[in-house]
């Protein structure tokens, strides 16, 4: 068994900006490990809203590296496993190597990883496409730059109803609205009355991640669903989102990879809560293992390959009609150099 570590810029084709953050590069990290001939990679970006560096989760993976060498594991859940306490404060490496391991896993069982997971890839959710904060002016260039069936307009500041009236003129499609955290109890619940009628499907994560009492009376009150982000990062956050969520959103860097986020989308179902899992900006080795995902989802979020200028990866490709997956075992994105 190997292990490499890669560090990579991700520059974007605009600046993304969010309520809490913006950015033109995205910084990335690739996890490659090979054993008996065969390869497996794994992706996890960085975020200062989390505190999670390159530098951060190399020193993780280096900590753990003498566990992951010394065996003990056959299955990437069983890796997951081993690596919990390591990985505890910085999950986000965690997903990288969990990716890595179901990639190198699924190529050794000869399956892509839909076909070992007993999923069918006609089955899937169209993603949609994000329009990050700008301008009223450029949020509608950037709309009628990639036409597409959904988007996500990132919301957030001082004219957020304005921002989805202008864009309404401009498409029929459908839209979904994404405040991370930046509204009050009662913004969400007066602005879900308009955004219902400007043909908006769901809000997400309207409120601060911890106001949990206030998801209560907005969940009551809501003219539209609301989707959980922030809200529900790890596992045991799935059952506190019950009456306060219509569905939640799993990133995989933020909940350690896939291994936990079946077990979320699973605990999920059995509540009754609608599932959805998203990116963030990752490059096409993330976003392909999210699709091989997508069937077992109601909504996904996997766009971030797309909103890259140079993307260091060969992976998914996704179109408004369709997803088409490469070829051969395992999760199957390749980089390209």
């Amino acid at each position: 068994m190997n292990i490499q570590i890669l560090g990579l810029d991700l520059p974007l084709k605009h600046r993304f900006t969010i309520a809490h953050q913006s950015r033109e590069v995205q910084e990335t990290l690739i996890v490659k490990l090979e054993d008996d001939g065969y390869y497996g990679l794994g992706e996890s970006t960085t975020n200062p809203f989390y505190g999670i560096t390159l530098e951060n989760m190399r020193g993780t993976l280096e900590k753990f590296k003498p566990i992951l060498l010394g065996g003990g594991w056959t299955t990437p859940a069983e890796l997951w496993e081993l690596g919990k306490e390591v990985f505890q404060s910085n999950p986000f490496a965690q997903c990288a190597l969990d990716l890595a391991a179901w990639d190198l896993y699924t190529k050794k069982q000869g399956k892509k990883l839909y076909e070992y997971l007993s999923l069918n890839p006609a089955q899937l959710p169209t993603t949609n496409f994000t329009i990050g904060i700008d301008t009223i002016e450029i949020m509608c260039a950037k709309l009628k730059e990639v036409d597409w069936p959904i988007y996500k307009i990132k919301l957030g500041t001082a004219h957020d109803l304005e921002i989805v009236r202008e864009l309404r003129k401009h498409t029929q499609s459908i839209f979904r609205v994404d405040a991370n955290c930046a509204w009050t109890v009662d913004q969400a619940i007066s602005y879900s009355k308009e955004l219902a009628q400007l043909g908006v499907e769901f809000i997400e994560q309207p409120l601060e991640k911890d106001n949990l009492d206030g998801m209560r009376e907005v969940f009551a009150y809501s003219k539209l669903p609301v989707i959980a982000d922030e809200s529900c990062i790890h596992e045991s956050d799935v059952e506190k989102c019950l009456g306060r969520f219509h569905g939640i959103n799993i990133k995989l860097v933020k909940a350690g990879g896939i291994t936990p986020a079946l077990r979320m989308i699973a605990k999920a179902k059995s509540l009754g809560l609608k599932t959805m899992v998203g990116c963030m900006t990752e490059s096409s080795v993330g976003i392909t293992a999210i699709a091989h995902l997508a069937p077992l989802l109601d909504y996904v979020d996997m766009d971030g390959a797309m909103l890259l200028s140079t993307d260091p990866a060969r992976g998914v490709q996704i179109s408004p009609t369709e997803v088409r997956f490469p070829a051969g075992p395992g999760i199957g994105a390749e980089l390209i150099s």
